[in-house]
Order: C-alpha cells, then structure tokens, then sequence
C-alpha cells in the first residue's frame, strides 16, 4: 500500500477536480483512480494518478478512498468496496443523502467516514466543501482529509445533521447562479448590448458582488441598500422582483433541493 495516497472512484467532474487540485497544490500527495470510462482514466492518469484496472485493487493500495460517482450508481460501487476493506480505511463521500449510519450497513466497521459536499466551482479551484467528520477520525486525520479539499477551494465543517441542509446553500446554489446570470444576460441583451458582452458584465457583478460579501463582512441587505439610491433607478428594480416573487422563488427552490437530497438515500 502506497503511504498517504489517496484514490478516487469515479475521476468524472468533481473526481478530476479534485485530481487536479491535488497536482496543482499538493503535488508530493500520491494519488489514483478507477472509473469504467477510459477517457476518465486518461484524464486522470495525465495529472499524475495511478490508474487501477479494479475497485479492490485500488481500495488495497490507498489510504483514503473517495467515492466520488454519482448516487445512482452507489450501489454498484459499495460490495467491491466492502470486499476489499480488510483494514481500518479512511472513506469519503462526496453525495447528499446518504448519512453515516447508511455508510457503514454498505460498508462494515473498517471504514471511518467522512461526508463532503463539494460544488461545481471546485472545476476552477473556486469552490466551497461542506465537510463533516465521524468522531473516530483524529485531529490530524481531519486536517489531512481538509488539506485536500483545500485544494479546490474553502471548506467549512458543519453537523452532520445539517449537511445536506447546507448542500442547497452551496452545491444547489451555482445553478440558481448560473440561471440568475443568463436572465440578467437576456436583459441587456434586450436593452441592444451583444450577448458575448452581457454575459461577461454580468457573471462580473455578480462575481464582484459575491466578493464584497465575503471580504466587508457586512449584511448582504446593507450592501443592497447603498446600491439603491432614493428614488433611483435600482430600487425600482428591486421593487420588480419583489412584485415577482423573487426571494420567495429562490427559497422554494432550496427546499425543493433539500427535498431531494433526503429521497436519494431510501
């Protein structure tokens, strides 16, 4: 078994995220894969992975493993999982729904689990983990497994109970984003600025917006009210999308999101 590597089953979206995170950031980390798709393989076998020809192999040969597939195919994955887990093995999810309790009727006692929600903003190094820890892990063993997540963004430890709760604040969320973006996009386009350049200027504000929050510390609702001037023309906007039910859409759809999540798992 390689000291400290880590390997992924699954090297998709968020499992090459994380590949390349780790060569990007933690390029001493020996890292490997498996994923039933050879593009996948190729993919992570170019940013430095061991690719293994078996899920027990691979188990067998890491420290940590990360099931980074998507939840429909957790059933497939977990019996080579369980086969191979002959020793005490560091377990990481990356999918909502599925809680600690779950995870060990799948895969037995050898396994200490963490769960992690990751975003797709993790792709550009920009992402934020949600992150929540079995007891049995150690101090050191949690930062090992926070160092990695690191690199493809922030990570922030949250009650297990509350994990997928969280999830439709930060993993739901960039589609919410993403659509928020191309309507603002079809706006101007619709007042005669070219597509490519409405696209641009808006995915900006919001980036830009979305910073300011971050780095002034201040109440997103303090900063709305310096944009609006009285009688200006940003509150008449804000005034339209309170006639629209905006806040109001944007809470349903987390709930709807949440929803979800706590089907996935029965």
């Amino acid at each position: 078994m390689s000291q400290n590597q880590i390997g992924f089953i699954g090297a998709g979206n968020m499992g090459g995220a994380l590949l390349a995170g780790i060569q990007a950031k933690k390029p001493e980390m020996s890292t490997a894969a498996y994923d039933i798709l050879p593009a996948a393989c190729e993919k992570a076998r170019k940013l430095g992975a061991t690719v293994y020809a078996s899920i027990e192999e691979l188990v067998q040969e890491s420290e940590m493993i990360v099931i980074a597939v998507k939840p429909q195919y957790f059933g497939d994955v977990f019996p080579h999982i369980r086969e191979a887990l002959q020793e005490r093995k560091k377990i990481i999810s990356i999918t909502p729904g599925f809680d600690f309790q779950y995870l060990h009727e799948k895969l037995g006692d050898n396994a200490v689990f963490t769960r992690t929600i990751p975003n797709m903003p993790a792709m550009v190094g920009a992402g934020i983990t949600l992150m929540s820890f079995e007891e049995a892990l150690t101090p050191q063993e949690r930062q090992e497994i926070r160092s990695v997540f690191e690199c493809v963004g922030t990570v922030t430890e949250i009650p297990e109970h509350l994990l997928d709760a969280g999830m439709t604040g930060s993993s739901a969320s960039p589609a919410f984003t993403y659509m928020y973006i191309e309507a603002l996009a079809d706006g101007v386009v619709a007042l005669g600025i070219p597509r490519a350049q409405a696209y641009e200027m808006c995915a900006q504000a919001v980036l830009g917006a979305a910073k300011m929050v971050l780095e002034t510390g201040l109440h997103p609702g303090a900063l709305k009210d310096q944009v609006c001037s009285p009688g200006g023309m940003t509150i008449q906007g804000v005034k339209a999308l309170e006639e629209g039910g905006f806040r109001y859409s944007v809470i349903a759809a987390e709930e709807a999101a949440f929803k979800k999540s706590q089907e996935m798992a029965k």
